[in-house]
């Protein structure tokens, strides 16, 4: 075997991922990373004995992480302790009113029965379909690179393409089986992770049913972060180097072959490369016209994920009965789905999420003190100024106020936003999404932007904005996927 330079474009979960499984297959490679440390959006930010995980704060689909480490030889224990929360969640419906997210199936079917007589037993039936869809989505589909229609065209995968429901909705085939709304909303819910409403995101979906209430919420001791060290250290362990404070500006392109970066440091040689950073700034910004995927048109008419505006707080006293994970479904989810794909605003009676680390983990904030995470959904492309935030501020702190009954604005020691021209300025995010693409039915598998280039041999993609999509796990697996084409290439 040759040993290339493979240069990577950022240090997200999909360029870690593929740069790990390049350098261990001996090729020398190094990864470029325009902030201080490796993660991307999971970057962590800490200030005056807080820590806050700045992005993802979900641990979803153990499987694919310990399917990752198992690569190397390792598992999540050799890096960090996994916990299981009990209750899952929150839900907050409204002043001193929510329901616990049991992490027992049985406790699961207590609760559907409690709610909705009858529903224990169509429980089982929705997550036998859930986990059968899982199974499948996550062995078929998943791994596909997903480059033509072609991939799909076999009768046993279309068949099965049926079976799992890819053309139909979620929130239909939730439907089938519950019509209380409570039940209705949580089993909707994880859906904002997809990036999308109930009504475009296929049924396929529901198998994040199975992953949310069979497979379980975690929590990594010391957060969020951790996998980011766990992957870090992966990676270094295979020889593959980082460099942060590189922002590249330019992919050199000479006879259809990328031929090296150039960094705000310098310029690079390489023999294929990965872009890990945000697909549509790849595309538009840093290749020339006539070496892009995709027209402006292309990119203006993707469906987005929304972006997210961020409050990371500090206080300086505990709150009692509070969970890890909460969320508040105090207000109508139609009308701010709304005002984020159909009617693009600020959201006037948004939903919003609050995650407390410090419950379950006391290394993230000082004794006697609170760390918490606030998230609103929003739409992408909102003129975002610091008036707004401090709107919505206000508007949660009151909301938080009356549904909880702690009132925490005298109390706050550390508070940082983080919004839309945030996620630009940080990672080039295209509309300031904070997600990637929706995952519509019409921006699903093949449809989604292309992990190879078409006009450039040796220049491939990966991360959310590309297969298999949003979240976690899935941008774990984008960097596997996409590490098999560069080997492809590389070996032909």
């Amino acid at each position: 075997m040759i040993k290339r330079k493979i240069a990577i474009i950022g240090a997200g979960f999909g360029g870690m991922a593929a740069a790990s499984i390049l350098a261990k297959e001996g090729h020398e490679v190094t990864v470029y990373e325009k902030n201080d440390q490796p993660g991307g959006r999971a970057r962590v930010w800490e200030k005056d004995g807080f820590r806050f995980d700045m992005g993802p704060s979900w641990y979803w689909m153990p499987d694919v992480f310990e399917n990752f480490y198992k690569l190397f030889g390792k598992t999540s224990s050799d890096f960090y302790e996994l916990v299981r929360l009990d209750p899952s969640y929150r839900v907050y419906w409204g002043k001193e009113e929510y329901t616990d997210i049991p992490a027992s199936i049985s406790g699961l079917k207590l609760l559907f029965e409690e709610l909705e007589p009858g529903s224990g037993g169509r429980l089982d039936e929705f997550l036998k379909q859930a986990k059968y869809k899982y199974d499948k989505g996550m062995g078929k589909y998943v791994f596909k690179p997903s480059l033509s229609v072609s991939e799909y065209l076999d009768l046993g995968l279309l068949a099965e393409s049926f079976k799992i429901q890819m053309f139909s909705s979620i929130g239909k085939h939730i439907r089938k089986y519950f019509s209380h709304p409570k039940l209705i909303k949580i089993l909707e819910f994880p859906v904002l992770f997809l990036g999308g409403t109930a009504k475009n995101t296929p049924a396929l979906y529901s198998m994040m049913n199975y992953a949310d209430l069979v497979l379980g919420t975690w929590y990594p001791k010391g957060g969020m972060n951790q996998i980011v060290q766990a992957m870090s250290a992966i990676a270094e362990q295979q020889g593959v180097r980082f460099h942060f404070g590189h922002e590249v500006k330019r992919i050199v392109v000479k006879d259809k072959l990328a031929k090296g970066l150039e960094t705000n440091k310098g310029y690079f040689e390489a023999d294929l490369i990965i872009s890990n950073a945000d697909y549509e700034h790849t595309d538009q910004v840093l290749t020339d016209r006539d070496s892009q995927n995709y027209t402006p048109k292309y990119w203006n008419s993707r469906t987005l994920s929304p972006s997210s505006l961020l409050f990371y707080i500090g206080i300086n006293k505990t709150i009692p009965g509070i969970k890890h994970h909460n969320l508040f479904f105090d207000e109508d989810f139609d009308q701010h789905a709304e005002e984020i794909y159909q009617n693009p605003q600020w959201p006037s009676k948004p939903l919003f999420y609050v995650s407390c680390t410090s419950q379950t983990d006391n290394t993230v904030a000082p004794e006697g003190s609170e760390n918490l995470f606030f998230l609103v959904p929003v739409a992408p492309g909102l003129e975002d100024s610091d008036d707004v935030r401090e709107k919505y501020f206000n508007l949660l702190m009151i909301r938080f106020n009356s549904i909880i009954g702690v009132d925490i604005r005298d109390s706050v020691v550390v508070k940082r936003s983080y919004a839309i021209k945030d996620f630009v300025s940080d990672y080039h995010s295209y509309k300031g999404n904070a997600y990637g693409l929706a995952n519509t039915l019409l921006q699903t598998a093949f449809l989604k932007p292309r992990i190879r280039s078409k006009k450039i041999h040796n220049l491939l993609f990966t991360g959310q904005l590309t297969v298999p999509g949003p979240g976690v796990p899935p941008a774990i697996i984008s960097g596997q996927v996409t590490a098999n084409e560069a080997l492809k290439i590389l070996n032909n």
